[in-house]
């Protein structure tokens, strides 16, 4: 929790809602990846290399997400740990299912997205992130 925000028994019921509406929306996010990552047709960008782009935006919106409502850089960490580690699963996992193929490259892909989903937060200003927690 961010040391400025108040408990989450403290808030008004309204407000925790919000959060919790807010971090579904984060795990909702995560699941679509992992759908995309597994299904045997998923969405194609239709330029040079557009799954390496997909990948870096869907685990850069992901990183995104979760540290505008995660301040903390522990939790920051443990996420950025968690999507990577994920990417690299679902690579893995790919290379198994015989309709996908494992590459190297979109594990790059993921962990580049990760890292700047995270450098992005520090673009946006403190009290738009603050009423997301």
């Amino acid at each position: 929790m961010h040391a400025l925000s108040p408990a989450p028994s403290q808030r008004p019921a309204g407000t925790l809602l919000k959060r919790k509406l807010c971090v579904a929306t984060g795990w909702a996010l995560a699941l679509v990846i992992v759908w995309f990552s597994l299904t045997p047709s998923p969405p194609r960008i239709d330029v040079d290399q557009g799954d390496k782009l997909g990948h870096f935006a869907g685990y850069g919106t992901l990183m995104f997400w979760f540290c505008l409502l995660y301040a903390r850089r522990g939790a920051r960490i443990g996420y950025a740990a968690l999507w990577i580690g994920m990417g690299i699963g679902l690579e893995f996992a790919q290379g198994q299912l015989g309709y996908r193929t494992y590459e190297v490259y979109d594990m790059y892909a993921n962990a580049l997205g990760v890292l700047i989903g995270w450098a992005a937060v520090f673009a946006i200003p403190p009290g738009f992130a603050q009423k997301l927690r």
